[in-house]
């Protein structure tokens, strides 16, 4: 593994900072005099509350549109603001003890990037669109000077206080261009932290060939809700075990929402199953991320048109939130389990292994070394009774769950109908 040490204790709070701000869309357009970028600052000490150490950022830089459409990787977006915002931004984050995550979009640019419109940069291209977007135009990164464009920017960056990049749909890329460009950056800022955005594949090999530190776990994120909607522990298990294989080799960037899917609150059938859905998120291995808004319980839903992500990239007033019961449920919860998860950094490289798997019910044990617990969930519309001794543990003490009575030690469990619970076997 070769991510910098300061990762194994990170969990990200992600924003989409377009949207949070209220800048896209919007019409008409905000203005760099605006400052925009600064409301985040708002959100830090929320951020601390909820027990993250890093926010992972969407795109900041200058584009027309959604961010992903960059004209300038060197200017902040105007409609967020300047180059002071951001490095007022960086500054609060860090004087919090908060890290920052870039997303870089070096697969391809805007329309509007002024060599696209300069017929002697002609090479910087490769002639095709982003997944058949015309306003997105593909680099050529087969091009030196787009290698050394893209390297200079990420140091860019970094040298302004940013602490890592995530790399927008380094599935597209080749894997020789990161692989020849990720050296150049850390050999000038060697605890800078890399994770490649990739859907699906061989995440492992695709790390290795590419050099980066980690990737996005899409996998598992769709096992999750997937197997708590359609009844079907198997395929949660079936992921975790691949995810085990990753584990081995990296640390893979672990969520349940994120800016570009619809969030688990509608995404799930059950209500009561988003606390199954974050338990897991935070007690297997991996890097966990929480999309903003889901720990209040919001509801979005992504389609597949023009504007279909604007319902999970909304607006964001100034804190605090207003919430009701349910609202106030989703956050307690989120804030003990993220708790758990910063008291227990072990987890970071634990992985995972079935003590009970059936289709409602599954028992299972993250481990890394003497470091142990247990988590059992039940979505069946009938209680699940357990002997822990039959299952290779005699006794545990109960840390969480959804009616659990508070560092109880016991050798025998009955999780209720839907419920959870996270035990430490003793």
């Amino acid at each position: 593994m070769t991510e910098p040490a300061w990762v194994q204790h990170t969990i990200w709070w992600q924003v989409y900072p377009l949207g949070f701000v209220g800048a896209f869309p919007a019409e008409p357009p905000p203005g760099p005099g605006e400052h925009r970028l600064r409301r985040l600052v708002d959100w830090f000490d929320h951020a601390i509350a909820l027990g993250a150490s890093g926010v992972a950022l969407g795109p900041i830089f200058a584009s027309r549109t959604h961010g992903y459409d960059t004209t300038d990787h060197y200017q902040i977006d105007p409609r967020l603001g300047g180059d002071e915002d951001f490095d007022y931004l960086v500054a609060e984050a860090h004087r919090r003890g908060l890290r920052i995550l870039l997303d870089g979009v070096f697969n391809h640019v805007g329309a509007d990037f002024p060599r696209y419109r300069d017929p002697a940069s002609a090479h910087w291209f490769s002639g095709g669109n982003f997944e058949g977007h015309d306003e997105l135009i593909g680099l050529n990164h087969d091009s030196p000077e787009v290698a050394d464009y893209v390297v200079d920017v990420m140091a860019h960056w970094l040298g302004r206080g940013a602490d890592g990049w995530r790399l927008d749909a380094a599935y597209t890329v080749p894997q020789r261009f990161w692989a020849d460009a990720l050296p150049r950056v850390r050999d000038r800022h060697p605890e800078a932290w890399f994770v490649g955005e990739y859907i699906h594949g061989d995440y492992a090999a695709e790390v290795r060939d590419a050099g980066l530190d980690s990737a996005t776990q899409y996998e598992l994120w769709k096992a999750i809700w997937s197997s708590l909607n359609d009844g079907n522990f198997f395929e949660l298990d079936w992921a975790l075990q691949r995810h085990n294989q990753f584990l081995a080799e990296f640390a893979p960037l672990t969520f349940v929402g994120n800016h570009d899917v619809t969030r688990i609150a509608s995404q799930l059938r059950h209500p009561d199953h988003q606390a199954h859905a974050l338990a897991v998120l935070l007690t297997v291995g991996g890097v966990p991320s929480v999309y903003a808004g889901d720990e209040f319980g919001w509801r979005g839903v992504k389609e597949e048109r023009y504007g279909g992500d604007d319902a999970v990239r909304p607006e964001f007033a100034t804190p605090p939130v207003q919430l009701d019961e349910s609202g106030t449920q989703t956050w307690a919860l989120h804030q003990f389990l993220v708790g758990l998860r910063r008291r227990h950094p072990w987890l970071h490289a634990a992985t995972t292994s079935a003590v009970l798997l059936e289709n409602k019910h599954y028992v299972y044990q993250t481990r890394r070394g003497d470091d142990a617990l247990l988590v059992a969930l039940n979505i069946d519309d009938v209680p699940l009774r357990l002997s822990l001794p039959e299952l290779g543990t005699p006794r545990a003490q109960v840390l969480a769950g959804s009616s659990a009575p508070p560092e109880q030690v016991v050798d025998t469990l009955t999780v209720e109908p839907h419920g959870w619970r996270i035990l430490r076997p003793s």
